[in-house]
């Protein structure tokens, strides 16, 4: 049964149901359709999501994937084998790198990276040598740096020392530090969730739009979401890690599990209509 618990959610969901070919359907993907594990080249789209969103695609306006991953990469950790995976879902679209890159009907369309990345790039390992952070392991996305501590003996701690290091390092290659699950990621400035979910919305002409998300990145689509003018809802894929977005949700479901049962009831509610 779908359900919010605040008044702009309820009115967000019934725009979707009365008027799905003019929604927009949002999701992160990692922690939110796929779990997050503690090595990220081991993650992959929960195994039910793909046959879910393949559904919710035929019915709603377009399913948009807006992730921190390169956009090749998200579809294809989202593809898992014998079965539907994210390309099969009808008029989807994945806004990769945070907004930069951008996957559809299989073409990529994304710029280079800029000069700054590759700077952080040489520096890191000596960085991370000198700091003596064992258990740290640093993801290449090819314009961003991701840098996990979920191996560390002691992963706080590690975010904690680990943050001034690459605030300093960030500034010197003219990038920014994106925190999150127990990860540190030195992207270019200029471009984040909010900013690239306002555009899409633009760009489609939409009349509803729900974004669900579990990290401090997604934060700023769930303003986009607020800012928009449109019926809107924001669902968090609720952990222990994270709290802040459940704390501004309208809705709250238990992971990437809670997530495909949300998705299931959207498209049985369209169905009914």
């Amino acid at each position: 049964m779908l359900k919010a618990r605040t008044a702009e959610g309820m009115s967000g969901l019934d725009a979707i149901v009365s008027d799905p070919r003019g929604a927009v359907i949002g999701l992160d993907f990692d922690g939110t359709l796929a779990p997050i594990v503690p090595d990220p080249t081991a993650a992959r789209v929960h195994p039910d999501a793909p046959a879910a969103l393949v559904e919710l695609g035929s019915l709603v306006g377009t399913v948009l994937v807006l992730t921190g991953r390169p956009a090749a990469v998200a579809v294809e950790y989202g593809s898992p084998p014998g079965g539907p995976g994210l390309a099969d879902v009808p008029g989807l679209v994945v806004l990769g790198q945070y907004g930069v890159e951008r996957w559809e009907a299989g073409e990529i369309v994304a710029p280079p990276p800029p000069p700054g990345v590759e700077h952080a790039r040489a520096e890191l390992p000596g960085l991370l040598d000198r700091l003596g952070t064992a258990g740290v392991r640093v993801e290449d996305k090819g314009r961003a740096l991701a840098v996990h501590t979920r191996r560390a003996a002691d992963p706080e701690a590690a975010l904690r020392a680990l943050r001034e290091p690459l605030e300093e390092l960030a500034r010197a290659a003219g990038l920014v530090v994106e925190p999150g699950r127990l990860v540190l990621e030195l992207r270019p400035p200029g471009m984040d969730k909010g900013r690239a979910l306002t555009a899409f919305l633009a760009e489609r002409s939409a009349r509803s739009v729900l974004y669900a998300g579990d990290d401090l990145g997604d934060l700023a689509a769930y303003d986009a979401v607020r800012a928009c003018g449109l019926p809107g809802v924001t669902v968090c894929s609720g952990s222990t890690e994270v709290t802040a977005l459940a704390e501004r949700a309208d809705i709250v479901v238990d992971g990437p599990d809670g997530v495909v049962a949300l998705l299931r009831d959207l498209v049985a509610a369209l169905r009914d209509r």
